[in-house]
């Protein structure tokens, strides 16, 4: 089965480079990555399973709007799915979020399940992982670390199940973590399924195998004892010191993205429910949601207005990935909320530091810098910003909410509810615990593919004067 072989292909990468360290400690690092959303194992069948990811290789994200095992659902049914997966330079990251979760005709149930794994050369951890509203045959449970229940007479049920290492071996750090949010196996024939299966939700995993930095004395050419400096001549003052130079503003990241140090003094307020508006600093925007656009028949989005590098800020805790260039958005990012929402940021003019794939962010967090690049060079700068909901993600890119009420509200240190009938939420099952409506998104496509970075969109974009129109 295939979510099988993403653990094979996992540790396969772990022991690859475990076995080369020995030889050449100053091979690249190799790294990989993935997660997925449910996977049910039943002895002698077919399995099923939703919203993989893998790094490098398969893709990046999986989403799925639901997930029902049979097609009626009685043995393993979920809401909103959504994971992600990034290898890049010496780190590895895996994230997955599942949402209203029914087991084995309703007597496991859970709120949602996260999983989170993270590989590099500081380490490994699953941090943020957990399961939410955990009800085990009746009983409300508190999920714990590698936790093991009963289930009556024909099973039991492990709580974020995870296996955490980090070594160094012949030259080579090892670090490797994974986790399952919950693991359910049945040890005698029950709801549909016979003994022997498994049903995995919230699976994360993440490994790192890097070369060990040597240490000063095994690098250094210099003698044991310094050569000490001529004294000097009597009557000669000292030199000043000379002042350290400033950090540059702007440092080069990786080819064709350029990363800005954020300001110190950012402070976000945020909303009730935890949010944040996604601009610092003076910002206009008025409502063209909708509005005729060539490249995308019509306006997917707000477009909030603002100076040059304005701080950008994490609208909510979460999870940065597809940090990178497309041609329609330019320099954008998607981040990930707690509960798996997504949201879209485009034409920016920088990242900063914290713009890495898989990096958590916290609400008010600068990721990046507003700016005018992709099909915006040549119009005031701005930010793009996009809402996908849940309800409507089965039509695409065109599956998306007007932000106008929402950024006004956040703004106002507001949140906005949909009175009953007027909301595009779909209906919840009266044992769900779900998001607000205001929150409940999931990723979506993206405007284009991605199409490599270009450095020289960022300088056109800068030498565009304020008042040209697009």
């Amino acid at each position: 089965m295939y979510l099988r072989l993403l653990a094979l292909f996992l540790l396969s990468g772990a022991l690859a480079a475990a076995g080369s360290g020995a030889s050449t400690p100053t091979k690249p690092p190799v790294v990989s990555a993935g997660a997925y959303g449910i996977s049910v194992s039943v002895p002698g069948q077919p399995g099923a399973g939703a919203a993989s990811a893998a790094a490098p290789g398969a893709t990046l994200t999986g989403i799925a709007d639901s997930f029902a095992y049979p097609a009626d659902g009685l043995s393993a049914r979920t809401g909103a799915q959504s994971s992600s997966a990034s290898a890049r330079a010496a780190a590895g990251h895996a994230v997955t979020d599942v949402l209203a979760i029914s087991l084995l005709n309703g007597e496991i149930t859970a709120a949602g399940a996260a999983g989170r794994a993270n590989a590099s050369a500081k380490g490994s951890d699953t941090v943020g992982s957990q399961v939410t509203n955990l009800v085990l045959v009746g009983q409300a449970v508190t999920a714990t670390l590698n936790g093991r229940f009963p289930l009556g007479d024909w099973g039991y049920a492990v709580t974020l199940e995870q296996a955490v290492d980090s070594s160094v071996a012949d030259g080579t750090h090892n670090a490797h973590a994974a986790v399952t949010a919950l693991h359910v196996v049945l040890t005698a024939d029950h709801g549909g399924l016979p003994a022997g299966a498994e049903i995995l939700v919230g699976h994360a995993e993440a490994s790192a195998s890097t070369a060990v930095a040597p240490t000063a004395g095994e690098t250094s050419t210099q003698p044991s004892k310094p050569t000490p400096k001529p004294a000097r001549p009597s009557g000669v003052p000292p030199k000043k010191a000379r002042p350290l130079p400033k950090a540059p503003e702007l440092e080069p990241g990786r080819p064709g993205a350029l990363f800005r140090i954020p300001p110190t003094d950012v402070s976000a307020p945020l909303s009730p429910a935890g949010y944040v508006f996604p601009v610092y600093g003076p910002s206009s925007f008025t409502d063209t949601f909708g509005a005729a656009r060539a490249d995308v028949s019509w306006h997917h989005g707000e477009d909030i207005f603002a100076p040059l590098g304005a701080p950008l800020l994490a609208v909510a805790d979460g999870t940065v990935f597809s940090v990178g260039w497309n041609d329609l958005g330019g320099y954008r990012f998607w981040l990930r909320d707690r509960q798996g929402n997504q949201f879209y940021y485009a034409h920016l003019s920088a990242f900063s530091p914290l713009a890495i794939d898989g990096n958590e962010v916290k609400a008010g967090a600068v990721i990046g810098f507003l700016g005018n690049t992709g099909d915006a060079q040549g119009t005031p700068y701005h930010l793009h910003f996009e809402i996908h909901p849940v309800g409507l993600l089965p039509m695409g890119y065109d599956g998306v909410v007007k932000p106008f009420p929402y950024l006004s509200a956040w703004r106002r240190l507001q949140d906005v509810t949909f009175a009953a009938g007027r909301g595009w939420a779909p209906p919840v099952p009266a044992a769900a615990t779900a998001p607000r409506p205001a929150a409940v998104l999931l990723g979506s496509t993206d405007i284009s593919s991605a199409s490599g970075l270009d450095p020289g969109s960022l300088d056109r974009a800068l030498l565009a004067p304020d008042s040209a129109q697009g």
